[in-house]
């Protein structure tokens, strides 16, 4: 008998220390499919986090879910982790909103440096205030402008359209300056929209155009880069301020290295992308006046300077 006990105290000191028996189940969403940089993302998550941790905690990635009601979700605990983009987050955290603002951005590096630096965690540290947590800034890549009804080369050629954007005033605001009839709707029904022509077009990054075969619904493509598009890591603040110090630590390394995998992934989507959707029948205009849309944006800028501060947007444009 006492032999049996010592045998039951050992194995639940193996089970302990290899945490199988106190592994906990973590349910990740994210808006595309599972061979996107979402899914990318979610997975890299999923194995740091196990490896960081010992294998206590095991996730449940579930795809394709529209993002604003995966944030409530988050919100309100009864999701435990989301990778979004922060075209809805600015409904939560309007101070994410200034990421947005067209043509903020230089290039990827420039971004990168801007949000993982004091400026990003500026904005991350606006979460906890909402029920959330912000454990890394992400990457969808730049935006650009799909339709299925003419070559838009040039700002003037974009009027009238119908274009599905996020739940996003400043992006919508943007549009609309430029006369296009911004229409915003899940992410989830826009493939169908698209193919019903209940929208002309829709605005993304190269690797959500491909990844949801939006070539198959639309013929043009303007690579107009007009908004860098971040995702973020969001966690439920319940949940994490409930964690121990090292797996508050584990989360948010794994989180980053999700973070990272993403970034490279959408790297080299966006190289061999366009050559992707051309074969597939799309027309690309490559050549684009980025200037012209700056200038057509100037009423929105005037806009956004009074919202967000002409100082705040000025930093991070010149952020080094």
């Amino acid at each position: 008998m006492h032999l049996t006990r010592l045998a039951a105290v050992a194995a639940f000191a193996v089970l302990a220390s290899t945490g199988a028996y106190a592994q906990k189940t973590v349910q990740v969403g994210h808006p595309t499919a599972s061979n996107s940089h979402y899914g990318i993302a979610a997975r890299t998550f999923s194995e740091e986090l196990a490896k960081l941790t010992n294998n206590r905690f095991k996730t449940v990635i579930t795809p394709n879910g529209a993002e604003r009601e995966m944030t409530e979700s988050v919100q309100i605990g009864t999701l435990d982790l989301v990778i979004t983009s922060t075209g809805p987050i600015g409904n939560f955290v309007p101070e994410v909103l200034i990421v947005d603002v067209p043509f903020l951005f230089r290039d990827a590096k420039h971004a990168h440096a801007v949000l993982d630096g004091p400026i990003g965690q500026e904005i991350q540290a606006k979460f906890p205030a909402k029920g959330m947590v912000a454990l890394a800034w992400g990457e969808n890549g730049f935006r650009h402008l799909t339709n299925g009804v003419r070559a838009v080369n040039k700002p003037e050629d974009a009027k009238g359209l119908k274009i599905r954007t996020m739940e996003n005033q400043v992006h919508m605001q943007a549009f609309r300056t430029i006369g296009v009839l911004p229409t915003p709707m899940a992410f989830t029904e826009v493939f169908t929209a698209l193919q019903q022509g209940t929208v002309d077009g829709q605005e993304n990054p190269i690797p959500v155009i491909t990844a949801s075969k939006f070539a198959q619904v639309q013929k043009h493509l303007t690579l107009t880069g007009h908004v860098y598009s971040p995702t973020l890591f969001i966690t439920n603040k319940s949940l994490f301020d409930g964690l121990s110090d090292a797996d508050k630590k584990a989360w948010t390394e794994a989180a980053k290295a999700a973070a990272k995998a993403q970034r490279e992934f959408v790297a080299k989507v966006e190289q061999s992308g366009v050559d992707e959707l051309r074969a597939a029948g799309m027309q690309v205009v490559s050549d684009v006046d980025r200037a012209q849309f700056q200038q057509a944006l100037a009423p929105a800028y005037e806009d956004y300077a009074k919202r967000f501060g002409k100082e705040n947007l000025d930093r991070i444009r010149n952020f080094q």
